[in-house]
């Protein structure tokens, strides 16, 4: 068990190099810097900086604009993955700042995908990991790449756009979603790279990186969860850039998304179009709960629920929080410098936490022995490395060991009567309605 309580109460511009310093071989290929330019000025971690961006929201304008690169979009997705904004606040802020509810509900459908990936994850587990189904197509050519190609990494494609995207991506830790769709889709389907590698990159260095999103988003992409491949040509990508990329292009006339989109499809999948498969059914988890019975619990702030405002905290004020920084995860997805710098900056405003590396297994009994507590509260997630470290954990209470008590988060939606999670078409249809009444107070 090792202390790194010192990096929370760092500067925030001293914050990026001693991270580097303490993990140099946790995270990929992201440069530190000197600790300003590792995230961009309006993506700092915390609630204070989440309330912020919470007050600009236009659900108007985004609406219109959403799906250009300069267009209003939110911005929210860093602190909605580590629960620092919960999907019923930000829903009940674009509600509050509409004449008509209609008028936020192109932007509470998007907070609506975002509580769709969360619950295939919570019923899938480490499934989305692998292909859900086969792919809706085809490609022509060898089998997919296990890897990233190396001039893609160094951002030396010779194509313009692409190149801007890798350096925004591995940069600023953050892209605008169309330039993640554009991004994904010239890999996968004109690079030959498979979905997954391209997705475990994308998870290295998003500052919002969240397997469930962003797994099947890559997924969507590829066409191994959806009812066809996401395919783009030059028009659309010249359309919702204002052709920033396109007017110097050194390959303009060979651009190999040179469209249109069918003519495309064709040379690379062949004819015929998406083929039949059988209708993808899969079953909605049970709701994850776990009852403890400690009086003085000690507060488990996990990944998704880096906040004082998280549900476990809010039941618990006066209780003594606590992170774990898991080795595993570390090894597995290999955060870059950005996105631990993100996650220190949101511990950096939760009083008196204490910030443990090593398996929670073990940590988390240990500190709260230390503490005199009897128990942890946890809020709800769909992380299967944080469930199964949470139920080892409660399964050893019989032993005398440490309750588990799982505190569930502000509704968003009724899923009550949801029996089918294959398509976001199907669960919208049922959930929406619900998704459009606020049922939550935004909190300071």
């Amino acid at each position: 068990m090792l202390d790194l309580t010192e990096l929370v109460h760092l500067p925030p511009s001293e914050r990026a190099v001693a991270v580097a310093r303490r993990f140099p071989d946790a995270f990929g290929a992201a440069a530190c810097g000197d600790g300003s330019s590792v995230l961009p000025d309006w993506a700092r971690g915390g609630r204070a900086a989440a309330l912020g961006r919470l007050a600009a929201i236009d659900p108007e304008r985004y609406a219109r604009t959403r799906n250009h690169v300069d267009g209003a979009v939110t911005r929210l997705s860093p602190w909605l993955r580590h629960g620092v904004l919960s999907l019923a606040e930000v829903r009940d802020a674009a509600l509050a700042r509409v004449r008509r509810p209609d008028a936020a509900a192109k932007l509470i459908s998007e907070l609506g995908w975002r509580d769709y990936w969360r619950q295939v994850h919570a019923a899938l587990g480490p499934r989305i990991r692998g292909s859900i189904e086969r792919p809706a197509q085809d490609r022509r050519g060898p089998p997919p790449l296990d890897h990233v190609p190396e001039d893609v990494l160094a951002a030396r494609t010779g194509m313009p756009c692409m190149d801007a995207f890798v350096r925004t991506l591995t940069g600023t830790g953050w892209l605008h979603n169309h330039e993640r769709m554009w991004l994904a889709s010239w890999l996968v389907h004109t690079r030959g790279v498979g979905w997954r590698a391209g997705a475990d990159w994308f998870l290295t260095h998003l500052i919002d990186g969240d397997p469930a999103s962003n797994h099947l988003s890559w997924q969507w992409v590829a066409g191994t969860f959806s009812a066809k491949p996401y395919l783009f040509d030059r028009e659309n990508l010249e359309t919702f850039t204002g052709a920033v990329h396109c007017g110097p292009c050194p390959i303009r006339g060979a651009c190999p998304v040179e469209g249109p989109v069918e003519a495309l499809a064709a040379r690379w999948f062949g004819p015929g179009g998406p083929q039949p498969r059988p209708p993808l059914r899969i079953r909605p988890a049970e709701p994850w709960q776990l009852a403890g019975a400690g009086r003085r619990p000690l507060v488990w702030l996990s990944l998704d629920s880096v906040c004082g405002t998280s549900p476990a905290a809010a039941a618990h004020p006066d209780a003594p929080r606590v992170f774990a920084l898991d080795p595993d995860w570390l090894a597995a997805e290999r955060p870059a410098v950005g996105r631990l710098v993100f996650l220190f900056d949101c511990l950096a405003e939760v009083p008196g936490v204490v910030v443990l590396l090593g398996d929670p297994r073990q940590t988390l009994p240990r500190h709260a022995a230390s503490l005199g507590c009897d128990g942890l509260a946890l809020a709800e997630t769909p992380c299967p490395r944080t469930r199964s470290a949470a139920e080892d954990i409660h399964a050893a209470a019989a032993d005398g060991r440490l309750p588990v008590t799982t505190v569930a988060w502000p509704r968003f939606c009724d899923r009550s009567r949801v029996g089918d999670l294959g398509r976001f078409s199907r669960y919208w249809q049922q959930v929406g309605q619900s998704a459009m009444r606020p049922t939550c107070t935004t909190t300071a």
